[in-house]
C-alpha cells in the first residue's frame, strides 16, 4: 500500500494509526513524525512563507480572489509514485491544496481505474476530527487502529476535563493571526474549554472571525495565547513586535497582568489531528500552573515578555 499525504494533520493521524510505513509521499508542511521528513514533497506555497503576517494575508487574498490555488501542486510526481491513496482536506483552501485541484490531478490521470483514492477530510470540531479519524482508518483497512486511537483520544479529554471541572474558568483570546487580527474557531472553543478556560469571540465549528482591537477589549480576556496558524513560537514572537506599543494592546487586562503567552501554533492547535489533546495540556498549563506541571514549556509555550 503506498500513500501520499497533502495535509499535515493527516501525516499525523497515518501515523498514529500506525501506518507511516506506507507513505511515499508528504506536502511541504509534513514534519512529524520526523521520520516522514525524507519523503518527497509534493506541494508548494506560491507565496512567501517567511514573510510577516500582513504580507502573507495580503498575498494570499490576492490569490483566492484571481481564482487561483495558494499552493502547487506536482500532479507529475503522484503519477510516477502510484499511491493507492491520496488524503487532502476540504476545510480551507488556504491550509493545504484544495481538494478541487487535488481531484483534478487525478482526472487527468491516463487510466481513470489506475488512479488513487481521494480520501478528504474536512474537520471543524472535535467530533468532526474522530470522524476523520475513522475515515482514514476505513480507507487503509485498519479500522480497530482508528477506535482505538479515538478512544484513547476521548479518553485524554474526558480526563482533562475531570480534571480542570472544578477549577476556575479562565477567558482566554486565541490569538489566530496578527495582521488582520483573528480569534480561534473550529475546534479551538472545545479544546481550550477542556483545559478549564471559556474562549472569546470565537465559536466552535465556524471558521476563526477577524476582529478588532475595540471587541478584544470589550471581551475584557484575562488569557492571551498568541498562535497563529503554522508560526513557530519564534516566528509568533518576531509578529508580536508590531503590536506591543499599540496602546489598543497596552491597555488589555491580560497584558497588564503579564498574562500573554506564545504558543506553538505549526505543530499543535491549528493541526487538527491526535496531538490536539496534547494541546489542550499545553492550555492546562499555562491556565492552570498550581496544578498541572510545565511538561511543555519551551516546545509548546512560553509567556510573553
Amino acid at each position: 500500500m503506498k500513500i501520499v499525504s497533502l495535509l499535515p494533520s493527516a501525516t499525523e493521524i497515518v501515523a498514529a494509526l500506525g501506518m507511516a510505513d506506507h507513505l511515499v509521499a508528504r506536502s511541504h508542511e509534513c514534519d512529524w513524525p520526523s521520520r516522514v521528513e525524507p519523503l518527497p514533497v509534493l506541494t508548494a506555497p506560491k507565496m512567501n512563507p517567511q514573510a510577516n503576517a500582513t504580507t502573507i494575508d495580503r498575498d494570499v487574498r490576492a490569490l483566492v480572489q484571481d481564482g487561483l490555488s495558494v499552493y502547487q501542486l506536482d500532479a507529475e510526481a503522484i503519477q510516477r509514485l502510484a499511491p493507492d491513496f491520496v488524503i487532502t482536506q476540504s476545510q480551507c483552501e488556504l491550509c493545504a491544496v484544495s481538494l478541487k485541484e487535488v481531484a483534478q490531478a487525478l482526472r487527468d490521470w491516463t487510466s481513470p481505474q489506475a488512479a488513487p483514492e481521494l480520501v478528504s477530510l474536512e474537520p471543524m470540531c472535535l467530533a468532526d476530527i474522530a470522524k476523520d479519524i475513522t475515515l482514514v482508518a476505513q480507507s487503509l483497512g485498519v479500522e480497530a487502529a482508528g477506535a482505538a486511537l479515538n478512544a484513547q483520544l476521548a479518553d485524554g479529554f474526558s480526563n482533562l476535563r475531570a480534571q480542570t471541572a472544578a477549577l476556575p474558568s479562565r477567558r482566554v483570546f486565541f490569538m489566530e493571526w496578527t495582521a488582520p487580527l483573528m480569534g480561534a474557531g473550529n475546534w479551538m472553543p472545545e479544546t481550550i474549554a477542556a483545559a478549564g478556560g471559556e474562549v472569546v469571540l470565537g465559536q466552535e465549528g465556524a471558521h476563526s472571525p477577524v476582529v478588532s482591537w475595540a471587541e478584544v477589549a470589550e471581551a475584557d480576556p484575562q488569557v492571551i495565547l498568541v498562535g497563529p496558524c503554522g508560526f513557530s513560537i519564534e516566528r509568533a514572537r518576531q509578529e508580536m513586535a508590531a503590536l506591543v506599543d499599540l496602546p489598543a494592546y497596552q491597555n488589555l487586562r491580560a497584558v497588564r497582568s503579564g498574562d500573554v503567552y506564545l504558543v506553538n501554533g505549526n505543530h499543535f492547535f491549528n493541526r487538527p489531528g491526535p496531538r490536539l489533546l496534547q494541546s489542550a495540556q499545553i492550555v492546562a498549563e499555562i491556565l492552570h500552573p498550581q496544578v498541572f506541571a510545565p511538561s511543555n514549556h519551551g516546545s509548546g509555550w512560553v509567556r510573553y515578555a
